[in-house]
This record gives structure tokens, sequence and C-alpha cells, in this order.
């Protein structure tokens, strides 16, 4: 399945309550980005356009903020590992914070 910088974007333009939620979202955002290139995809050129993208809204959007730092992150030190993580599982509302996200 291919989602695509579009679709990555729009996902993470999505309400924050905290300020580690919106890193988490970037987190999540980044690896599904990522996970969304073909496998012959040149990762420079990638990464450059998806941060050509991102960058009007990474201003006004925290998640979004997270996104574009590891695109810097990961295009300056490429042989540098990403601080990436797996959100913590915790409950967030169920079914009734999802409504109203919406």
């Amino acid at each position: 399945m291919t989602f695509g910088i579009d679709l990555t974007l729009h996902q993470l333009q999505s309400r924050t309550d905290s300020a580690e939620r919106a890193k988490e979202y970037g987190q999540l955002g980044y690896m599904q980005w990522l996970g969304s290139l073909p496998a012959d995809a040149c990762y420079r050129m990638a990464a450059m356009r998806a941060y050509a993208t991102a960058k009007p809204i990474m201003r006004t959007d925290p998640a979004v903020a997270e996104f574009c730092r590891l695109l810097i992150d990961s295009l300056e030190n490429p042989l540098a590992p990403l601080d990436l993580a797996l959100p913590k599982p915790r409950r967030r509302g169920g079914a009734r914070e999802r409504r109203m996200s919406l």
C-alpha cells in the first residue's frame, strides 16, 4: 500500500494535545512516508520534495514541524540514526475521542 506525501501530511494535520503527542505523530508520519517510497526511489530527492511540500504548513502544525525536522536531520547526517520510536501504549479516550477528532 502506498500513501505518498499528500496523505501523510493530511493525516499529520490533526489536533494534538501536547508537544509529546505532536512528536509521536511526526515520527509516525515519517515512518509512514518512508515506508511508502518505492524500492528504487532516490531518498535524497524524495526527502527534498517531501520537505518542499510540507514546509508551508510546518509553522502552523507541530506534527508537520517534527516530520520536517526528521527529514532535515536525515539529509544533513545521512549515516546517523534518527530518534524514532513507536508511541507508548496508553488510553487516549477511545471511540468518543476519535469521534471528537473528526
